[in-house]
């Protein structure tokens, strides 16, 4: 039985636009049951609450990008979070440069579910 819809989890949204265009909110629900770090790192980013983190650059997702789109018949997917360069090859956590893996318990079913991305393998959120 998968835990999607176990128990109310908090839930944080995205305000998207497209060169400069509003064009709509993403409401996410965060598994802070089963992945609380990674859930708390994500909400924190949303809110922006946390400051400035070690890279001195500021701690949240507004202005981010979504710097890689994917489109094919195996996968459908946009990735996006670069706080710090923007293009997928930089990023902060609330917790430093980066943070270890919490758990894999969870797969991909379909539309709509949020992952992180390693940086440069296990244990590089």
């Amino acid at each position: 039985t998968s835990s999607f819809a176990s128990m109310d989890r908090p839930k944080v949204f995205l305000d998207v636009s497209a060169d400069g265009i509003p064009v709509g909110r993403l409401t996410i629900e965060l598994f802070n049951d089963i992945v609380p770090k990674t859930a708390e790192n994500f909400r924190a980013l949303c809110t922006g609450e946390k400051g400035i983190g070690k890279l001195a650059k500021p701690l949240h997702y507004k202005g981010a990008t979504f710097h890689k789109q994917v489109w094919n018949p195996t996968a459908q997917y946009i990735e996006g979070g670069d706080i710090v360069n923007g293009d997928g090859t930089g990023g902060e956590s609330i917790y430093g440069e980066t943070f270890d893996d919490e758990n894999f318990k969870e797969k991909h079913t379909g539309a709509g579910i949020l992952s992180m991305v390693h940086k440069n393998g296990p244990n590089t959120n």
